[in-house]
């Protein structure tokens, strides 16, 4: 059992002692105690940004664990104006707005982390979660209704992969890292097996086997922006237009000029009856490739759409 923490224990101490007791289970002490260190360090005048970011993110964690979603929501977002674009404080913020049911917040932060870290398998069911939820309340202009998603400066990206690299396994395995590596040379050559499977399905017009391949392939490597346009593909000829229209949106962060996204997603909007969202995305494509017949001839039916 974690010792409880006396009066004299420095602010390091203290933040030692509430990670025993979150690996307990005992959330509530830990919250405690993580109080505790913020306040000696915020009186210690050895204040870091990072320290204290960190401490109010593992205090969130426990709030998380505890049920107090709102409590984990203000420590998330003190953490994240220390220590800007943390992706545990984003994802433990996503996670307490989705429980509360606050979908557009959470798909933000969501999103959010996928742009500072695409192997992060709960972003991805988050961010798939949020859609569906979105789809259903608000309808094909769901998108319309969301907060402006942040972008992430390189900058921000090339120091926290820096970072991961150089720190040691148990601390990149602790408590509460969600992350996972890249795919080995094993997964990525098992990904592309599958994929070329599910494109023999396609050829052959097998479109729901096609899906089952791509799916299987993106399980084994998430980070291939042709098999997500690929899987578009198929849940467009499936009449499938919702999950279209999110296969696209992944591979759009992964290539934010990828022509064939942006045109299977305006296909998909436009199916959906979302005649603006239809016309942007042609209109993207056009100004990458101005002379592609295909958009251009989708665009004229989408500016006759009522």
């Amino acid at each position: 059992m974690p010792q409880k923490p006396g009066r004299s224990q420095s602010w390091m101490e203290l933040k030692l002692a509430g990670n025993q007791c979150f690996k307990a289970g005992q959330y509530g002490e830990a919250v405690t105690v993580y109080s505790k260190s913020i306040q000696q360090l915020e009186k210690s005048g050895q204040k870091e940004n990072e320290d204290l970011g960190i401490l109010y993110s593992n205090r969130a964690a426990s709030y998380l664990k505890d049920g107090n979603c709102n409590e984990c929501i203000k420590d998330c977002t003190e953490s994240l104006k220390l220590v800007p674009f943390g992706y545990k404080a984003l994802l433990r913020r996503a996670s307490a707005y989705e429980a509360l049911e606050r979908y557009r917040q959470a798909y933000v932060d969501y999103k959010t982390v996928l742009q500072i870290d695409w192997n992060i398998p709960a972003a991805h069911d988050g961010v798939n979660r949020m859609t569906k939820a979105l789809a259903n309340i608000d309808g094909p202009s769901w998108r319309e209704k969301l907060p402006p998603i942040p972008s992430v400066p390189m900058s921000v990206k090339e120091s926290l992969a820096q970072a991961a690299g150089s720190a040691p396994s148990s601390q990149q395995n602790s408590m509460v890292d969600d992350k996972k590596k890249a795919p080995g040379p094993a997964a990525v050559k098992k990904a592309k097996a599958l994929k070329e499977a599910g494109n023999a399905f396609v050829k052959k017009g097998e479109y729901k086997a096609g899906v089952e391949k791509y799916t299987e392939s993106l399980g084994q490597d998430p980070t291939e922006v042709t098999t997500y346009t690929n899987r578009a593909l198929c849940y467009l000829s499936l009449k499938m237009y919702k999950e279209a229209v999110s296969d696209c949106d992944e591979a759009l962060l992964m290539d934010s000029a990828n022509i064939k996204a942006f045109y299977r997603r305006a296909h998909a909007y436009k199916e959906l009856k979302n005649k603006e969202s239809c016309i942007e995305d042609l209109n993207r494509v056009l100004k990458i490739d101005p002379n592609n017949m295909p958009a251009q001839k989708l665009l004229q039916e989408a500016q006759n759409m009522k």
